[in-house]
């Protein structure tokens, strides 16, 4: 009973860590599949990929690393940042067969910049001195 309660403890876990990412990466793929990607005016396409893949890079970082803030090691960033551009990449091969769109290297380039700034984030975020609580008095 125990070891039951510990595996379903796990895949929650693994729910919480990985959960995002899949939400991330099924809004990426809905959003490659409209004819136009919904982008404010003053929003460019290579803007609006940096952004998506900076959001969809913190979701990976955050799973790789088993939570956040963690300190990032080159390992958890080169893991991340692996998987996203890997994403990014299926990305533009979904976006060669979508009617209106196109595969352009430049977006998998800003995608791979987006993994970056996550990672630099979540890596800042890590090495960010954190406040203690001051130790309780005995009373």
């Amino acid at each position: 009973m125990r070891r039951l309660l510990v595996s379903s403890g796990n895949n929650l876990r693994l729910l919480f860590l990985w959960g995002p990412v899949l939400v991330a990466m099924t809004a990426i793929f809905y959003v490659s599949s409209l004819h136009e990607a919904p982008l404010p005016d003053d929003v460019s396409d290579k803007s609006g990929h940096v952004l998506a893949y900076t959001a969809f890079g913190l979701t990976v970082v955050r799973a790789v690393a088993g939570g956040l803030p963690r300190r990032i090691t080159a390992r958890i960033a080169a893991v991340a940042i692996a998987i996203t551009v890997a994403y990014g990449a299926t990305d533009e091969l979904h976006q060669a067969f979508v009617a209106g769109r196109s595969a352009e290297i430049a977006d998998l380039y800003a995608d791979a910049a987006g993994a970056i700034v996550a990672t630099i984030v979540c890596w800042a975020w890590g090495i960010i001195p954190r406040r203690r609580e001051p130790p309780s008095r005995p009373r």
